[in-house]
């Protein structure tokens, strides 16, 4: 445990960097519910001070710019977020110099690369024509916003993992919109899951779910394998017997108690609300948390509350004292099955509980990169130099050119490491026929003008960037938080540890990384997943940093502030013990079998979720996401903010909505130079 890890983090004789982060702490509020940390000393319009590329003077036009490789601290990554802290506290025009006028004019500008930016692009185009001139401005190192990829290289061989987004899913079916983007890409969910999911590979290994419960919260390290709840986001699988659960509880150190309390709550058929109607359950229900109905009501051991504890993480970023009760009779969390509660979603319920509960969810399927090659998808789309291949599954390993991103012949440019810091309508809002765009880029403040622009950003920097918003839709934005996660790719020599102990999933409700993963098997392409225990292989732990005990805004502000607060020594210490203490049992060796460890930190995470717990019930027009996303002259807005609810089809479906609204505006039906028709009759 004493060895320096950070030896491991070369990827091609590249170094890359782990220095700590500057902290963040809590200012003044720019009113009540916009809450601002001050700046870190010394930030200014520079990214490249502390991004580990840029900082070796390595640009998109060299041949080794690759940030899919790139280990260490990655997610909302040192240079992205300093440039943009820095106009938030006043500081940046302070230092920024002279501004430079690049000369370029658009037809339409998008701020932010991700899934709803890239997906804006492609449906302006569609709709304006091939040729119409559209740059992309993100400020990352990469593109796909929270669709990022993680590519590890062990013993030669090349593994993926999801650094961000992680599936094709959701609570709602895809919309039309939604799933044509997808059709039009190649990406027939079913069938790629059909012919290229494995998922017999484990347990075929007999690979089976289990808890770790530690020392610190249940008194004592412990590995019980064989969890009969799955342990995952949800249970809604088939209902296990008393004998599977009293079986596993014994090899836990639970108290007798809280293992009677278990049982009884995930078997017994008790209405713990006898007299009442199911609507009126129902109405109590809402109001509550999990946590209180477990306490209050099936009156369970204190220990049962840290069991179940984070069960929710994953989904909500918040644990069970944050979530309704309601909410996880519809997510299938156990307690309810002698309620007597009659089927039916209601008005009270999330959008992700709801949804599931009411239609089951979309089709699903998981990329080994998650996400990121939907993004990866798009961009081929658009600038189809930049990306090798032509099929859906080709693009799992295709090798991306960074160079021809932001090539001046080509109609679609993607300029990286590029954080905008200003965006101006250039006279009046009402009538102006251009919007100037400033962003950040080689220590310079740089400026390009488009006739329109979507801001695929995150709803909360929207105010400080575009400062001339009328104020009530500065408040709407900056309501909703976004939620704070990291997810945590380690490189594995090989995974004979999970083999010896039959696991493939753990929980772990009082660690610090609460869940923890084998990459699903999915063979895609020429991309084979590992299936022996003796190859290498990729892990992911997930983190939220919650606080329990106060409203789910409070606790992803506060878990933001310590993600800041948190330098990656830290989160390799904790890998490092957690894997160390769980696995001991399958001979785990940290120092011997840890390869690599990429800490996908997002600060800014999720897109903000309606938890009818703390959130009033809006009259409709008048939620905050709603009255946010309104179109601003030539400005409007997409994100998965812009939905309240955090999923990548609720991405492109904003921004078909925000380029809808951009291009009814009839002075830019001719933009690009095409004619009216053309953008009229284009779906």
């Amino acid at each position: 445990m004493a060895r320096d890890i950070t030896r491991r983090d070369f990827l091609n004789g590249v170094a890359i960097a782990t220095g700590s982060l500057l902290p963040l702490a809590h200012a003044q509020p720019l009113d009540a519910n916009i809450f601002v940390p001050p700046p870190p000393p010394g930030s200014g319009p520079d990214p490249s001070a502390m991004d580990p590329l840029l900082a070796r003077g390595i640009t998109p036009e060299d041949p080794s710019y690759y940030p899919p490789e790139l280990l260490g601290m990655r997610g909302n990554h040192p240079g992205s977020f300093e440039a943009a802290h820095a106009v938030r506290d006043a500081a940046f025009w302070k230092t920024a110099g002279n501004v430079q006028d690049t000369g370029e004019e658009y037809d339409l500008v998008v701020v932010g690369g991700g899934i709803s930016g890239l997906a804006a692009a492609h449906f302006y185009r569609a709709r304006a024509g091939a040729d119409a001139r559209i740059l992309i401005l993100d400020n990352h190192d990469d593109f796909g916003g929270h669709a990022k990829r993680n590519e590890v290289h062990i013993g030669g061989r090349m593994l993926l993992m999801n650094g961000g987004t992680q599936d094709i899913d959701s609570p709602y079916p895809y919309s039309q919109v939604a799933d044509g983007l997808l059709k039009s890409l190649g990406v027939d969910p079913p069938t790629l899951a059909k012919e290229c999911d494995d998922p017999l590979v484990y347990s075929s290994l007999g690979l089976r779910s289990a808890v770790f419960f530690d020392k610190e919260t249940f008194g004592a390290d412990r590995l019980a394998v064989g969890n009969p709840g799955g342990g995952d986001d949800s249970n809604r699988g088939a209902r296990p017997t008393i004998a599977e659960w009293e079986r596993f509880v014994a090899e836990t150190p639970l108290s007798p108690e809280a293992r009677r309390d278990i049982v009884r709550l995930e078997t017994a058929d008790v209405d713990y609300m006898p007299g009442l109607t199911s609507a009126q359950k129902k109405d109590r229900l809402w109001r509550i948390s999990y946590k209180d109905f477990l306490l209050q009501f099936a009156k369970v051991h204190p220990q049962v509350i840290a069991f179940y504890q984070t069960r929710t993480n994953g989904e909500w970023g918040v644990g069970i004292d944050a979530m309704p009760a309601l909410d996880m009779w519809a997510y299938g969390l156990p307690g309810f099955q002698g309620m007597h509660l009659k089927p039916g979603a209601t008005s009270h319920m999330s959008y992700t509980a709801r949804g599931y509960y009411s239609t089951g969810g979309s089709y699903k399927f998981h990329y080994p990169d998650g996400n990121a090659s939907i993004a990866r998808l798009l961009v081929r789309n658009l600038i189809p130099e930049a990306m090798p291949g032509d099929t859906a599954k080709d693009i799992v390993t295709a090798r991306a050119n960074y160079a021809q991103l932001d090539r001046p012949r080509s109609a679609v440019r993607i300029r990286l490491n590029s954080p905008v810091v200003r965006v101006r309508h250039l006279g009046d809002p009402a009538t102006a026929r251009q919007v100037e765009v400033a962003y950040a880029a080689g220590g310079k403040v740089h400026t390009v003008i488009g006739k329109g622009v979507v801001l695929a950003c995150w709803n909360t920097v929207i105010p400080w960037i575009c400062p001339s918003l009328p104020e009530h839709q500065k408040n709407g934005l900056s309501y909703l938080v976004k939620v704070p996660l990291v997810y945590t790719t380690v490189g594995l020599r090989n995974w004979k540890a999970f083999h010896k102990l039959g696991v493939g999933y753990i929980s772990a409700p009082g660690s610090y990384f609460t869940d923890i993963g084998l990459n699903p098997v999915v063979n895609i392409g020429d991309y084979k997943s590992p299936a022996s225990p003796d190859e290498p292989t990729l892990l992911q732990l997930g983190l939220t940093p919650c606080r329990p005990g106060v409203s789910a805004r409070e606790q992803y502000i506060a878990g933001r502030m310590e993600l800041f607060n948190t330098p990656f020594p830290t989160f390799e210490r904790n890998i490092r013990d957690q894997l160390g203490r769980m696995l001991a049992g399958g001979g785990f060796d940290p120092e011997r079998d840890i390869e690599a460890i990429i800490v996908n930190r997002w600060s800014h995470g999720y897109g903000y979720e309606y938890i009818p717990l703390f959130d009033p019930a809006w009259p409709k027009g008048e939620q905050p996401n709603v009255v946010g996303r309104q179109p601003f002259g030539r400005i409007t807005i997409a994100n998965t903010d812009s939905g309240a609810t955090a999923y990548t089809s609720v991405a492109i479906d904003q921004a078909y909505r925000a380029v809808g609204e951009l291009l009814a505006d009839a002075s830019l039906e001719k933009a690009g130079n095409h004619t009216t028709a053309a953008v009229r009759g284009a779906a």
